[in-house]
C-alpha cells in the first residue's frame, strides 16, 4: 500500500494555523445568505476560469461569468466547452460531497469524464491511459515530466486509493490530504489529457467531504493560474527526486500547497471581516443582519474611514441618488448599526461601538 513520504515542517506548522485562524472567522462571520451566494458564485466562476485557464483556455473571467449565467460569448469552440464541462465538475463534485462511504476510483473517472467531455475521442474519456506520455516544456521542448509507464497506472491508482480511504489517511490534517492527492494524481497521469484539473477538482473533493469546504468562498486555482511558474517548480522539484513515486518525499510541495490555501483563505477572510463588520456585530445584535448590497458598501467605508460626512458616502455609490443613500443610512441607523452625530448637510455619519 502506498505510503506519502513527508515531515511537518515549521513552514507546514505555520501556514496551518493560518488556515485555521482564517477558517473560524469565515465559518462564523455574520454574513446574511445573500452575501454567501454572491461569495460562492463568485468563488466558483473564479475555480472554473483560472482552473481552464491553466491548461490555455483564452476566455477571460468576464466572459467565463457570462458563460456561466447562462449568455452567449464569443470564443473557440472548444475553450467554450472547457468551461462549461469544468461547471459540470464543480456540481459533480457538490453531489461527491454529499455522498456517504469512502473515495472511490470511479469518482475520479467521473471528474474526468466530466472535464474531457466533448473534447477528447470517446475512447480516452474517463479511461485510464494505454499509452506513455511525456510532457515537455512549451516552447523549449525539454521534458519536465515523465510519468510511470501506462501498464503502471491502474496499480498505482488502486494502491493510492486504498492508502486514501486508510486509517492512517483518516488521521491526517484535510488540507494535507488534498494536497498530497494533488500532487500523487498529476504524478501518475492517470490520463491522456486533464489531468491536472482531473486532480485539482479532486482535491477540492477532498476538502469538501473532510469539512474544509469554508463555506465554498474560495478558488486554490487562482492562486495557481496567477503563478504558474511557482505551482510547477513545486511539483517539479519532487518529480526530479526519483522515478519511483513512493520513494518520493512531499514535504516542499506540501509546504507550497499550504501556503497556496494559507494565502487564499486570509484573502477571503479580509473580504468577509470587512462584510460583516467583524464579528462584533453578531456579539453586539446577535443575529445576521439583513443588509443590501449598498449599505454594505456604505457600513464597508464607515469601518474604514470612521465618521464621515455624505458627500465622502456619496463617492461610495457614485451611481445612486443621494436620496437612495440617505435611505440606506436611515436603514442601517435603525437597525443600530450606525448612528448619525449632527443634522442637514452638517450631519456625520459613524458605526455604533
Amino acid at each position: 500500500m502506498y505510503q506519502p513520504k513527508f515531515n511537518i515542517s515549521n513552514k507546514i506548522l505555520k501556514n496551518i494555523g493560518r488556515i485555521e485562524a482564517a477558517k473560524e472567522v469565515i465559518e462564523n462571520a455574520p454574513l446574511v445568505p445573500a452575501f454567501e451566494k454572491e461569495f460562492q458564485s463568485d468563488a466558483v466562476a473564479r475555480t472554473v476560469h483560472h482552473g481552464t485557464h491553466i491548461e490555455g483556455n483564452d476566455l477571460s473571467l468576464s466572459q467565463t461569468k457570462k458563460l456561466l449565467e447562462g449568455e452567449e460569448v464569443v470564443g473557440k469552440s472548444r475553450d467554450i466547452q472547457e468551461v462549461i464541462n469544468y461547471r459540470n465538475v464543480v456540481v459533480l463534485l457538490d453531489e461527491f460531497a454529499q455522498k456517504r462511504g469512502g473515495y472511490e476510483l470511479e469518482m475520479l473517472m467521473d471528474i474526468h469524464r466530466a472535464t474531457v467531455e466533448k473534447i477528447v475521442s470517446e475512447d480516452k474519456v474517463g479511461i485510464v491511459r494505454k499509452t506513455q506520455v511525456i510532457i515537455r516544456e512549451e516552447g523549449k521542448g525539454e521534458v519536465i515530466l515523465r510519468p510511470p509507464p501506462a501498464v503502471e497506472v491502474s496499480y498505482l491508482l488502486e494502491d493510492f486509493f486504498e492508502w486514501l480511504n486508510s486509517e492512517e489517511a483518516g488521521d491526517i490534517h484535510p488540507i494535507l490530504l488534498a494536497g498530497i492527492a494533488h500532487y500523487i494524481l498529476v504524478a501518475i497521469h492517470p490520463f491522456v489529457e486533464g489531468n491536472g484539473r482531473a486532480a485539482r477538482a479532486f482535491a477540492n473533493l477532498i476538502l469538501l467531504r473532510e469539512n474544509y469546504d469554508i463555506k465554498r468562498f474560495f478558488a486554490l486555482e487562482e492562486h495557481f493560474d496567477y503563478d504558474l511558474a511557482s505551482y510547477y517548480n513545486a511539483l517539479a522539484k519532487v518529480d526530479k527526486q526519483s522515478p519511483n513515486i513512493a520513494k518520493r518525499d512531499l514535504t516542499f510541495w506540501l509546504e507550497y500547497f499550504t501556503e497556496v490555501v494559507a494565502v487564499e483563505l486570509t484573502k477571503i477572510k479580509e473580504a468577509v471581516r470587512k462584510l460583516s463588520i467583524d464579528s462584533r456585530l453578531k456579539t453586539r445584535i446577535g443575529e445576521q443582519i439583513a443588509l443590501t448590497q449598498r449599505q454594505m458598501k456604505l457600513v464597508e467605508y464607515l469601518s474604514e474611514k470612521g465618521i464621515t460626512a455624505m458627500q465622502d458616502l456619496a463617492k461610495v455609490l457614485p451611481m445612486v441618488s443621494e436620496d437612495t443613500i440617505l435611505r440606506d443610512l436611515k436603514g442601517l441607523i435603525e437597525k443600530g448599526i450606525i448612528k448619525k452625530e449632527g443634522r442637514t448637510k452638517a450631519a456625520r455619519y459613524l458605526i455604533v461601538k
